[in-house]
């Protein structure tokens, strides 16, 4: 899997919008359209940039190169480097890493990163080990008790939300907070195993590789050899699959000890109830308490003044 990307005249991606048209997709800022084919991702840009990333971009990209640019307009083809893993990585030794919590207004940020033995993967995946988001929170608990039980090699970080929202108010962007809490995660797993058996490492993509990189080469840390990216990588690997049950039971935990702590069930995610439940947690505490199990920069600690 690699990525393409060409500069276009706007006439020819207004007929790529139109050629495209059963297979568009939510179109991110600054973007004219985004689609998806078997071969690729398509993402045309205003700048007339198109991005063409996936399996085979060149079986896309060749039906548009070819058309002649416009008077004043250059158009540039720049491959980049993969950080698609083979199909092969899933079925090897690998490690996999997974966060849970990003998403939610209450509770704090988990990373959990598990190494797989190639032949302790169909156990994993007879327990019945797979994407968290399609199991139950006791589900999730009382898989993860399995694999700690069969001595399956993992850490585990957890960012409380006092060091969370002091990190923001510093100007670190959640991105920036994730992509270090799962490089150290994965180090310190390396470290774990020594010298086992290690064909790949790979991270459930959350932003693009480059990105990552430059978020922990900010901190002066240098991505591992052998690292993919990918996005839904649990329903890939069990690896990532196990970390994200890991990572997952810890937040619930969490989530348990911070509810007994405000004397209140902390709702999950970010919805309206989050937001009533802000407001009454406040009159009964005071705001400065949100500082120890909240993500307080979310805009549901201001949606919350209309229930106060």
């Amino acid at each position: 899997m690699g990525q393409e990307v060409h500069v276009l005249p706007m006439q020819t991606i207004k007929k790529m919008q139109v050629h495209y048209q059963a297979a568009l997709t939510s179109t991110p800022a600054g973007a004219v359209f985004r689609a998806k084919t078997p071969a690729a991702v398509i993402t045309a840009y205003k700048s007339g940039k198109v991005l063409f990333q996936g399996s085979s971009p060149e079986a896309e990209s060749g039906k548009w190169s070819s058309i002649p640019a416009q008077p004043g307009q250059k158009k540039t083809i720049k491959k980049t480097a993969s950080y698609a893993p083979e199909q092969s990585l899933f079925t090897s030794s690998h490690i996999g890493s997974d966060e849970a919590g990003t998403g939610d207004y209450f509770g704090p940020i988990t990373v959990a990163a598990v190494y797989l033995d190639k032949s302790q993967i169909p156990l994993l995946k007879e327990l019945g080990v797979k994407d968290s988001k399609n199991l139950t929170d006791p589900v999730i608990s009382k898989l993860a008790k399995e694999i700690v039980r069969l001595q399956i090699p993992y850490s585990l970080l957890v960012l409380h939300n006092e060091k969370y929202n002091l990190l923001q108010k510093k100007g670190w962007s959640q991105g920036k907070m994730k992509a270090m809490l799962h490089h150290h995660a994965i180090r310190k797993l390396q470290k774990k195993i020594g010298n086992a058996e290690l064909e790949g490492i790979l991270i459930d993509q959350f932003c693009e590789p480059t990105i990552y990189s430059r978020h922990i080469g900010s901190e002066k840390q240098t991505l591992p050899d052998k690292t993919f990216f990918i996005t839904k990588a649990e329903s890939h690997s069990i690896a990532v699959a196990a970390a994200s049950i890991i990572a997952r039971s810890r937040f619930v935990k969490e989530m348990d000890k911070l509810s007994g702590i405000i004397g209140q069930e902390l709702p999950k995610g970010a919805s309206s109830k989050v937001d009533q439940a802000i407001a009454g947690i406040i009159r009964a505490n005071g705001h400065d308490i949100l500082n120890t199990c909240a993500k307080t920069h979310f805009a549901n600690t201001a949606k919350a003044t209309k229930y106060l």
